[in-house]
């Protein structure tokens, strides 16, 4: 999917919510990086196969922002 150079961390690696923003939608809380991802803004996931990322706990979120 991506085409940058270098390019974004796969899906399936550690640090993929490191990819570039594709698409952002804040009134309905998420977004699309270029790796598949679909992030929200509890911290959940969605990633490319289908698989969910559960939300981290609240305390982690907040550190990470």
């Amino acid at each position: 999917m991506c085409q940058h150079l270098p390019p974004c961390p796969p899906a399936d690696a550690v640090g993929r919510e490191a990819a570039r923003l594709v698409a952002y939608h804040p009134e309905q809380g998420w977004g699309l990086l270029c790796n598949g991802v679909v992030f929200f803004d509890d911290t959940g996931e969605l990633l490319p196969d289908g698989r969910s990322v559960v939300p981290g706990p609240p305390a982690l979120a907040r550190a990470a922002a």
